[in-house]
């Protein structure tokens, strides 16, 4: 009949995998809108940029005031990109998605549980 871990074994394997594949997708699709938002950011002061240097080469603004108000600017999108860091990892604990480290470690327990499991079959 075999013991309790070899029974369920292979579903109890199938089912983790089930469970891992979800949580990257779901990992991987909030990944990619967290780069959209950084992305957009970055095409933002790409223009702020662009414009400024305009206003600059025009003489409608100083040099020194450009490189303050790119230099704001950068300092801010820094600031957001972390932001966004934060609230994706909020998003990810208020799904309830555990993240690669809270599975590993998960994965850890189940196999030393096995080997006590099969430790007291014998």
């Amino acid at each position: 009949m075999g013991t309790v871990v070899e029974q369920i074994g292979p579903e109890f394997e199938k089912a983790k995998e089930t469970v891992a594949e979800e949580t990257n997708k779901l990992q991987e699709a909030l990944h990619r809108m967290m780069l959209a938002a950084v992305g957009t950011v970055g095409l933002m002061q790409d223009e702020l940029e662009h414009l400024v240097n305009k206003a600059v080469e025009r003489g409608e603004i100083a040099e020194k005031e450009a490189r303050k108000t790119v230099h704001d600017v950068t300092e801010k999108r820094k600031g957001a990109e972390k932001e966004v860091d934060k609230r994706f990892e909020d998003i990810l604990a208020k799904l309830n998605i555990p993240t690669k480290s809270d599975i590993d470690a998960l994965n850890d327990k189940i196999a030393e549980l096995a080997k006590k499991v099969e430790a007291l079959n014998n």
